[in-house]
């Protein structure tokens, strides 16, 4: 059972910056797919970032050049660098992880571990 735990929410002006970071219970290097993925209150959940083992990344159209996604396999961590942030990127930000094996590490993959989330509010 892997186990997240996000930080570094916060409320931000617009064009701000944020770092958010996900502690996991597993090593970073193994076989997991990790993701960031928001929840803006009356919409639907969406993929923001996803990294796979082999290092390659996804981003949705929204986020592409603004978002960053990476990994510290020495902290087994996954943290997310946002950038010149909007108004429409007000939500609850949730870590999630996968086992690779036999699974797309893409945006959108049902991931099955997740972490409780961390809010970001750009105002």
């Amino acid at each position: 059972h892997v186990q997240l735990v996000e930080s570094g929410g916060g409320s931000v002006q617009t064009g701000g910056s944020l770092r958010l970071s996900c502690a996991v219970s597993e090593d970073t290097s193994g076989p997991y797919c990790m993701g960031w993925f928001r929840q803006a209150p009356g919409k639907e959940r969406e993929g923001v970032a996803t990294l796979a083992p082999s290092g390659k990344t996804y981003y949705s159209d929204s986020v592409k050049g603004r978002f960053t996604i990476d990994r510290d396999n020495e902290k087994n961590t996954v943290t997310l660098r946002v950038d010149n942030l909007q108004l429409d990127d007000t939500a609850t930000y949730y870590c999630a992880a996968h086992l690779s094996v036999a699974f797309k590490c893409d945006l959108g993959s049902q991931y099955h571990y997740w972490g409780q989330g961390t809010q970001v509010t750009v105002s």
